[in-house]
């Protein structure tokens, strides 16, 4: 089969680049999906980050009711398998137990992104109801990071964020409760923006308050493809419990200004976690770069409990997931998880957090309370705090402490043990404040490590300006104008 670029053509183009030239006439949609299909075939041998094609929509790009004529124009587009359902295909979630299941309807958010005009074209890899950091099970898949197979893409938009970092799409579908968009970024290459609350709808399985630290979004590798994916997936379902906001401006037209000159802050310790002296060391790097773009930087850090924040998100995770695997369980008849369907650490968490009391679940909202309070007075004398993604290297492949197939006896403790790594990111999905990777610097092993922004409530716009402004001043070439060892563009 002919396609209709080269892969060093096709690399070369964002999503709103390859959009511009099917309003155009240049490209149809259906060549779009065929070449992203090739990419797939190209690539996911090494990389294992797509669980299914859907050969139907990758022929017909409006057969599942992709509005062409979007502002993205039937650009294909992969779904990470949690989350949005499509209606009458399969979202396995990772698991086993979950083989098979099937979605009775698209929800809210997957009719905004057809609306959008993204053609979905099939299903990326997740851990395990996306609880754990790396999409990492042999008996369901292993999920490699295309700049270095041996190790891991994180997660939980695993196989999302490898399709981006390895060329074939340019944006696709992720999500974050901890993290989820923004480490994999961070660890892959990509850029990962983490709305705030009350800009993309979770309706109707959860609201902005019953689903607390769950955003959705996207993996790009371009600021205006991020931001003009929010401009056109944001907004409210019919009775949502909290009010949506929306910004004075489209982002994609902001986006062309600098911001003015910001308070940035450095921090690279929270509580007892601390990045490596290698990682703080890049993070001073950036630092010093965005002082030559004329910001003032320096060290600060919000005056928090940073036990109590950590210990609530983690009374968070544990009540929210044993009511995740709780509802499958009913639905299937079942009164605990079958161990040999469920990973041994979810069915850990589900003995530890089902009998979570609303005394618990109290006491857990009041410190959220405390602990965004402490952000936004931080946020009175600074515009920026600036972090790395993560605080460790990029672990390899079978670095088994970290998955939810640990042999962990202690829940606790297995958490503790995330919050080592990645501590950075979960505290701004409890206060529901924005947050971006951008991949601006390396880990020791020759890896990218993200920078991440964070911002106070609803100042989402600013992260994407100053995204842009980096952007601009690098002359776009993120990860230091490098490529992936794996990549559709290599032979």
């Amino acid at each position: 089969m002919t396609l209709p670029m080269s892969w060093d053509e096709w690399a070369q183009h964002d999503g709103t680049a390859l959009a511009a030239r099917v309003r155009k006439g240049e490209l149809s949609p259906a060549e779009l999906a065929a070449q992203a299909a090739a990419g797939v075939a190209k690539v996911d041998g090494a990389l294992s980050g797509v669980v299914e094609l859907f050969d139907d929509v990758i022929a017909n790009p409006a057969k599942d009711g992709a509005n062409l004529d979007g502002p993205f124009a039937g650009l294909p587009f992969l779904m990470k398998d949690l989350g949005p359902t499509m209606q009458g295909r399969l979202q396995e979630m990772g698991s086993k137990m979950m083989r098979g299941n099937r979605a009775a309807s698209d929800t809210f958010l997957t009719s905004q992104l057809r609306k959008a005009g993204l053609n979905l074209i099939g299903r990326t890899t997740t851990p395990e109801f996306g609880v754990c950091s790396s999409a990492e099970n042999p008996a369901v898949y292993v999920t490699r990071n295309p700049w270095h197979t041996d190790y891991t893409t994180c997660g939980s938009s695993a196989g999302s964020a490898a399709m981006v970092a390895a060329g074939v799409v340019p944006i696709a579908h992720a999500t974050d409760g901890g993290g989820s968009i923004r480490i994999p970024a961070g660890v892959n290459g990509n850029i990962g923006l983490k709305v705030s609350r009350g800009v993309f709808s979770l309706s109707p399985l959860l609201s902005d308050l019953s689903g607390l630290v769950s955003i959705q979004g996207c993996q790009s590798r371009s600021v205006r493809d991020t931001a003009a994916f929010v401009d056109s997936c944001r907004g409210p379902a019919p009775g949502e419990f909290m009010p949506f906001w929306t910004p004075a401006e489209p982002y994609t037209t902001m986006i062309a200004r600098d911001p003015g000159r910001l308070r940035i802050a450095l921090s690279h310790q929270w509580g007892e976690y601390r990045a490596t002296p290698q990682i703080a060391a890049e993070l001073q790097r950036v630092g010093r770069f965005l002082e030559g773009l004329g910001h003032h930087v320096d060290y600060a850090l919000p005056a928090l409990d940073y036990r109590e924040a950590f210990a609530a998100q983690t009374t968070c995770y544990i009540s929210n997931f044993a009511v995740v695997i709780s509802n499958m369980l009913a639905a299937r008849g079942l009164e605990r998880p079958p161990a040999e369907l469920i990973e041994p650490i979810n069915i850990r968490i589900w003995e530890h957090g089902r009998h979570t009391s609303f005394a618990d679940r109290a006491r857990m909202q009041a410190v959220f309370n405390t602990t965004s309070r402490g952000f936004g007075a931080f946020f009175e004398d600074w515009d920026i705090i600036l972090t790395p993604v993560t605080a460790l290297p990029t672990p390899k492949v079978g670095t088994t402490e970290y998955l939810t197939i640990s042999d962990n006896p202690s829940v606790l403790d297995w958490f503790e043990n995330l919050w080592r790594n990645f501590a950075f990111t979960p505290l701004a999905n409890l206060c529901g404040i924005p947050a971006i990777s951008l991949p601006l610097a390396t880990h020791e092993h020759g890896l990218p490590l993200g920078i991440q922004a964070i911002a106070k409530q609803a100042n989402d716009g600013l992260l994407l300006q100053l995204a842009a402004q980096i952007e601009r001043a690098i002359g776009g070439k993120w990860n230091g104008g490098q490529r992936p060892g794996v990549h559709v563009t290599q032979s």
